[in-house]
C-alpha cells in the first residue's frame, strides 16, 4: 500500500511539473525573445512539436 501511495505522489508531482512547464513555455512564447528550440532546451519535458502546437494556440486571433 505504501508503494502505491508513493507512486501516486510521484505521478501527481510529474503532472504538476509538466503543467508548470507548459505555463512557463507559454510565457516565453508570448514574450518572443527565445526560439522554440531554446525553450525546449530549458524545458526538456516539452518537445518541439508540443511547443509548436502551443505556439499555434497562443498566436490564434481571439
Amino acid at each position: 500500500m505504501e508503494m502505491y501511495v508513493r507512486d501516486e505522489r510521484n505521478d501527481v508531482a510529474k503532472i504538476a511539473a509538466r503543467e508548470r512547464d507548459w505555463e512557463t513555455a507559454a510565457r516565453m512564447i508570448r514574450d518572443g525573445e527565445m526560439s522554440l528550440e531554446k525553450i525546449a532546451y530549458y524545458l526538456p519535458s516539452l518537445s518541439i512539436d508540443e511547443l509548436k502546437k502551443l505556439e499555434a494556440e497562443i498566436m490564434q486571433p481571439v
